[in-house]
């Protein structure tokens, strides 16, 4: 499920930010009592700016933080009439369709916040769920704290060990991110080469790769998101035939980090970076 979700938001999120834009955002200066979420990520956003008390109903795969109260709302394929049974001021939501216009004709609020590109665009979300929610001030405090951490976490990566070659896996069968998405990105900060990007042959993001490809390639740093899902870790990769003398097994720079953390926009991308910088260090 996961998985799928990164896809659809990845091929959505320019037709989505021009809906945002335009209509979506409250235009209340009180802030919502009753809010629903229906994205993990603005889940996360919201505990993160203070908003968790104000949040009545969460999405079935929102399963961070704990104390977000889950129900069977289902995110991708949203129903009008359920959302509205927890009687909501205002609901947040990542992927756009009928579903907007349907809540808004009962009168709820909506604040679509769709799939994101860039940290920049991550950030300016996190401010816009923290004034949608009266919570501008310790949003900003957010922003800036993991500005601050990427910073360093960038920084403490030797510039010997900048020209790494990453590979990302996002399922066994070498499906992986490019530069030109979110994660990706976030290997450019450090200053990767990322071996998908010239098999992104149809410039859809998402290729899918070979082993032969991979072997080819001879990553140094292998990052697996696959780990929940798959049971993939350093162990499996290195157990693959052939991939016993790839770079990244041998100099041991292969992490599993987890799912949900390797797939979402929102303040745990500073985690995902942590591991990412610990294992580029190595050798």
């Amino acid at each position: 499920m996961l998985r799928r979700s990164l896809m659809l938001a990845a091929a959505l999120a320019a037709a989505l930010a021009l809906v945002a834009t335009a209509s979506s955002r409250p235009a209340s200066a009180k802030a919502p009592a009753r809010i629903v979420s229906l994205s993990p990520t603005t889940t996360e956003d919201l505990f993160a700016v203070g908003a968790g008390s104000q949040v009545v109903a969460v999405d079935e795969d929102s399963d961070y933080p704990k104390q977000a109260p889950r129900t069977k709302l289902s995110g991708l394929e949203p129903n009008a009439e359920a959302i509205a049974a927890y009687n909501p001021d205002l609901v947040v939501l990542s992927y756009d369709g009928p579903i907007v216009g349907q809540l808004q004709k009962l009168g709820i609020k909506v604040l679509l916040e769709p799939a994101v590109d860039t940290v920049a665009q991550a950030y300016q979300e996190i401010r816009e769920i923290g004034a949608a929610t009266g919570h501008a001030a310790q949003a900003a405090k957010v922003v800036h704290g993991m500005e601050v951490k990427l910073t360093k976490l960038i920084r403490s990566v030797p510039k010997s060990n900048r020209h790494l070659r990453v590979y990302h896996e996002l399922t066994p069968d070498y499906y992986s991110a490019t530069s030109s998405t979110f994660i990706g990105r976030i290997y450019k900060l450090f200053g990767f080469t990322n071996i998908a990007d010239a098999a992104d042959t149809t410039h859809s993001g998402y290729p899918q790769l070979s082993a032969e490809y991979i072997l080819q390639q001879d990553p140094d740093v292998i990052v697996l998101s696959d780990d929940v899902c798959c049971g993939q870790s350093a162990a499996t990769v290195a157990a693959r035939p052939g991939w016993q003398n790839v770079s990244a097994v041998v100099h041991h720079r292969v992490v599993a980090i987890n799912d949900d953390i390797a797939s979402r926009w929102g303040p745990r991308i500073v985690d995902f970076a942590r591991a990412v910088a610990a294992i580029a260090k190595k050798g």
